[in-house]
């Protein structure tokens, strides 16, 4: 039983804001969008990212609209330093795109992240002290006049070393850590000091960044005191007012709406909430609340399972099946009467009119999603079951779309035949449906040559009893696979790849590689495809044939006659 709170816990005292304004307004643009999954997001990591994978998920960040991403935390280790300098020297920054970096208050580390920056275009330096009592009294040992001086010589510092590189435009944040636990005058008091040593204009903005570094109160008390210095700042207008909500209470994505409403205009968080301890606010999740309240984000989430699969495949953690928006399950409704009104909502939703279907707060369409491809779940139990024999019997791993997916081949099979399935009879089933299909198209074999800068691939394929010899080329052998594919008149698109070492095998044996592609067509529709072999990249083709030759199968002498 728990302990009389009372005897260990105080409330957090409420904000003295008799005529706050927040709670009467509505919110009708974005923020900016700062991420942080390179930085805040990588240091809670269990594996920190390598710089290929960082580097990926830059790349996708920049592709879905983000402007401002925090990258590394230079001084902190030499992979991040490098980091910064491969995204400079490699030319990877977009010309649209800031890059920013995060340092503490202190000389030495200031110096090595300024260095990291050198040759950027534009470049924002985060600097941070934290500021709330507890760490004045117990981990700096420092009185307020001294915290003062701690960020004012560092903003000072930052001005010494940008001025001397006056080929970078340089953007200044400053952060007051622990801002949520600190006295609101003495957090003006600090950040006006800050803004004053920078001399803040309006041509030269300060990013003033009031991050709740732990959630320790109701949304509504940090909304207060976002309002609060919002309304007693100096040089407002030389100040862009930013938060950085931490999701401690789970209320993360609150907090920050109502830090919106309360005057904040920059927002930085992580993709699907990653980030320390229980992670940041969930920019995904804010930002398609907007989209449900007819507030355009800035940020492209029309191919969500992408940007999870992204997300998933850089951090290596798993996105929840119930994740608003982008869960596996979200879409999915195993009550019959949610399944018969939303069936009833379909059916009278005109094309052209506002979204109104019950129980889905949003079309999943817009998200590149498929309402009916997901539904089907409800009437296929035991996928978690399938999924586990596999992996313990054979060494086949399959994502959790790849599950749902043979799951319905699995009840198809058991209503036709009845009865219980083995694990040797499901693995006669997964041969069948990915590995030997009956129909399409079947691999024989394959060289690689190197042209102009581009990997090409002869590929040899046996289709209807024929062989054929296709030809394609593109930046690495899936990629030329695909282009070989269009000369069958078969137009795919990757939208997942992982492969795996093959364990478990009951035939043994030299050691194998499974891989498992998940493919599109432009006109919709998506299957999965697995190849085993003991040269990865083979096993990589033979998957795109298996994921063709399912999409093909029941149109495939339709395509080869066009061809």
């Amino acid at each position: 039983m728990l302990h009389d709170p009372a005897r260990k816990y105080r409330p957090f005292p409420p904000v003295s804001l008799p005529d706050r304004q927040w709670p009467n307004r509505v919110i009708q643009r974005p923020p900016i969008w700062m991420s942080t999954d390179l930085r805040d997001g990588n240091q809670a990591l269990f594996e920190p990212m390598d710089g290929t994978r960082k580097l990926r998920l830059f790349r996708m960040l920049c592709g879905m609209g983000f402007k401002e991403i925090e990258v590394a935390f230079p001084s902190a280790s030499q992979t991040d330093f490098d980091f910064v300098r491969n995204l400079i020297e490699g030319g990877h920054i977009p010309g649209d795109v800031t890059i920013e970096v995060l340092t503490q208050a202190r000389e030495p580390l200031i110096r090595r992240t300024m260095e990291s920056l050198r040759g950027a275009r534009r470049a924002i330096v985060h600097v941070y002290n934290a500021t709330s009592p507890t760490f004045r009294d117990t981990v700096f040992a420092m009185d307020k006049a001294q915290v003062v001086a701690m960020a004012v010589n560092a903003v000072r510092l930052i001005r010494e070393l940008a001025d001397a590189q006056p080929e970078t435009e340089w953007v200044l944040e400053y952060s007051p850590e622990t801002f949520t636990a600190t006295e609101l005058d003495f957090a003006r008091e600090v950040c006006d000091a800050v803004t004053a040593a920078w001399g803040a204009t309006p041509a030269d903005k300060v990013i003033l960044n009031l991050p709740a570094t732990v959630e320790v109160a109701t949304p509504n008390v940090y909304a207060d005191q976002i309002e609060w210095m919002h309304r007693h700042l100096a040089r407002r207008d030389s100040v862009i007012l930013s938060v950085h909500p931490h999701n401690d209470r789970g209320s993360a994505v609150a907090a920050a709406e109502m830090a919106m409403l309360a005057g904040a205009e920059r927002v930085e968080g992580c993709l699907f909430g990653n980030g320390e301890r229980t992670g940041n606010v969930d920019l995904v999740t804010l930002a398609l609340n907007l989209y449900t309240q007819g507030v355009a984000p800035g940020l492209d989430f029309s191919d969500i399972n992408t940007v999870a699969a992204t997300a998933e495949a850089c951090t290596r953690l798993p996105i929840h099946p119930r994740h608003p928006y982008a869960g596996d399950l979200v879409f999915t409704a195993f009550s019959g009467s949610h399944q018969d009104a939303i069936k009833k909502g379909f059916a009278v939703q005109a094309p052209d009119a506002i979204w109104n279907v019950p129980y889905l707060p949003i079309d999943p369409t817009d998200l590149g999603r498929g309402y009916e491809s997901v539904i089907r779940v409800n009437s296929q139990s035991g996928k978690g079951g399938v999924a586990y024999l596999l992996e313990q019997e054979y060494g086949v791993v399959m994502p959790r779309r790849m599950q749902i997916e043979f799951s319905a081949e699995v009840q198809r099979h058991a209503d036709q035949h009845g009865g219980e399935l083995s694990a040797a009879d499901l693995w006669a089933l997964f041969i069948d449906t990915y590995l030997e299909p009956r129909q399409g198209i079947r691999y024989v074999e394959h060289h690689l040559y190197e042209r102009d800068g581009a990997q090409g691939i002869r590929l040899t394929v046996e289709s209807d009893g024929m062989t054929r010899l296709l030809q394609g080329e593109g930046n690495g052998p899936i990629d030329a696979a695909i282009h070989a594919l269009r000369g069958m008149g078969l137009d795919l698109r990757v939208r997942h790849y992982e492969e795996r070492a093959l364990t478990g095998s009951p035939e043994g044996g030299e050691a194998r590689a499974c891989a498992i592609v998940e493919a599109a067509r432009p006109g919709g529709g998506e299957r999965h495809g697995v190849g085993i072999d003991t040269n990865i990249v083979t096993a990589s083709v033979k998957a795109l044939l298996s994921a063709a030759s399912r999409m093909a199968s029941g149109e495939w002498g339709e395509l080869e006659r066009a061809a």
